[in-house]
């Protein structure tokens, strides 16, 4: 096996990590959101249920992978470190009452000198409790403790050539995964027969590239259920004259490329789903139309706000944000969002989920494009047609 992509690759990602922590001011980055410890050092496991993280220091040129003993091969099997740099504890600390895991970590810290630092802790991240917090404080009373909670995530957000061909088969791997939902569903049907097809296209991929199990279920609502964006299937089967809005994604080697498209079962859509769709069909145009490098996030959702002014639709959340690689329970980076005032200027490489949706009580609406930014314009991560599908 082996990390996906270079060691050099790795190297020039924790370059401009240092970077970062430079200019805000921290020595020592302890790192527990997967897809950052993966995206500087390869890791990738189904391990994040139990503590785990990297160790990044100014000073030592690898970071140093801490986790539980039985995931510490997963980690030689496909991370880059050199066996020092992979640490594993005991089992006992696993849930145990009386001890825990940072323990372990802030034991690491001081025997490395690095005790006396300013660490950065990733403070809102899904997997960052509020007691490993507090342990890994009191353990260290000499350290400096500082939010550094995106810090990994803003280094994320411009890709390099080879994470955009990584998104490149997920959009690939997307298209046959909405090829799969549109031939699944049909008047009659179960939803978790739907479903299951859904998440066959999903692992199965393509003939080239294996897929990869995404970090976000299939969001797949009919019927009443699509007044609300994320709710899943049930054995309930699909009507005649019902809507379905389907958010699903392709994935390779844990990046992403989300997709999301709406169906009518039936010959006569309602007039609020039909001028609905017209809308944000416009809106999501004008929106794409203003994208490049140099724009801001901001600027892109004025043009779709201002693509939409003539009608009645109206969309209170944001309409996009960036995506990469990522891990259950979100795909997104936790960074740009196309909203107002987000001043985030585009750069080439960027690679972004426009997401428009509209949930009334009568019926909803959802469609997407995936993309990567370019100098002067942008390139679709995967080539799917824009419009309400009516299968009658």
């Amino acid at each position: 096996m082996g990390a996906v992509f270079s060691a050099d690759e790795y190297r020039q990602r924790i370059s401009k990590t240092k970077e970062s922590m430079k200019e805000k001011g921290f020595d020592l980055l302890v790192i527990s959101q997967p897809a950052n410890m993966n995206y500087l050092s390869g890791y990738d496991g189904w391990s994040f249920y139990v503590h785990q993280c990297l160790l990044l220091h100014l000073e030592q040129e690898e970071p140093v992978w801490l986790g539980r003993g039985m995931d510490a091969n997963g980690a030689r099997l496909t991370a880059f470190l050199s066996e020092e740099n992979i640490l594993e504890y005991a089992d006992d600390y696993v849930q145990s009452t009386v001890k825990h895991p940072m323990h372990f970590v802030a034991d690491v810290i001081k025997e490395k000198g690095w005790d006396k630092s300013v660490i950065g802790v990733e403070m809102d991240q899904f997997y960052f409790t509020a007691r490993a917090y507090v342990e890994l404080e009191r353990s260290l009373p000499d350290a400096k403790f500082a939010d550094a909670n995106t810090l990994v995530n803003w280094v994320r957000v411009v890709k390099s050539e080879a994470e955009v061909e990584f998104i490149r088969r997920a959009g690939k791997i997307a298209e046959k995964v909405m090829d799969a939902a549109r031939n699944a569903i049909k008047v009659g049907a179960r939803e978790c027969d739907a479903a299951a097809a859904v998440a066959y296209a999903q692992y199965a991929g393509t003939e080239e590239y294996a897929g990869d199990y995404p970090a976000i279920v299939p969001l797949m609502m009919a019927g009443e259920a699509t007044k609300a964006p994320h709710l899943t299937w049930t054995e309930k089967v699909y009507q005649d004259e019902e809507a379905i809005l389907l958010e699903l994604c392709g994935a390779y080697r844990r990046y992403h490329a989300p997709i999301a498209r709406t169906i009518y079962l039936g010959k006569n859509p309602p007039r609020l789903l039909l001028d609905t769709a017209e809308v944000v069909l416009e809106g999501l145009s004008k929106a794409m139309d203003t994208v490049r490098a140099g724009v801001t996030a901001e600027d892109v959702e004025a043009a779709w706000r201002k693509g939409i002014a003539h009608s009645k639709v109206v969309k209170e959340s944001r309409i996009g944000y960036s995506i990469g690689v990522n891990y259950p329970p979100d795909w997104g980076e936790q960074t740009i969002s196309f909203r107002p005032g987000d001043k985030t200027v585009l750069e080439p490489n960027m690679v972004l989920h426009l997401i428009p949706g509209i949930w009334y009580d009568e019926v909803g609406f959802e469609i997407d494009t995936t993309f990567r930014v370019t100098e002067t314009g942008y390139e679709s991560m995967y080539d799917y047609p824009l419009e309400l599908f009516i299968e009658g």
